[in-house]
């Protein structure tokens, strides 16, 4: 789901439309990781909230809150590290803006969008695999 983002938001950031195309696919590639690094804290942080690495078999308001703010931490961490520090890349004009940091709105929507989305597919396979080994035992 990160990466099909990441080329979503391909217009949002600057001289990416121009980029050869494997260079783009590199970029986008490099960002997902980062992603799915930033999704592996996001879900051992919402295991020690829960005390179990189960919660997102029965997600409740703290572990989901957990997971869905540390995304969202660690990425205006990293969009203000990386377009204000390292200029490692810049916003395009179609990239809107949220205060107070400037970071912009589609990596937080990224983060708002997709943990959501990731509990709810997980948890539907792993429910689903756990009732079908019940029914072998």
């Amino acid at each position: 789901m990160h990466f099909v983002w990441e080329f979503i938001q391909v217009p949002t950031y600057a001289r990416m439309a121009e980029m050869p195309h494997w260079e783009a696919i590199k970029l986008c590639m490099s960002a997902t990781f980062g992603d799915v690094g930033s999704a592996l804290t996001a879900f051992w942080a919402a295991c020690l909230a829960a005390r179990s690495r189960d919660w997102i078999l029965r997600p409740t308001p703290f572990p989901v809150t957990t997971f869905v703010a540390v995304g969202i931490v660690l990425t205006v961490g990293f969009e203000y590290y990386y377009t204000r520090i390292s200029l490692r890349w810049t916003y395009s004009d179609l990239m809107p803006l949220v205060p107070p940091l400037g970071t912009g709105l589609s990596p937080l929507l990224q983060w708002t969008v997709i943990p959501p989305l990731v509990i709810w597919l997980t948890r539907r396979h792993l429910l689903g695999a756990q009732a079908v080994h019940e029914a072998d035992a």
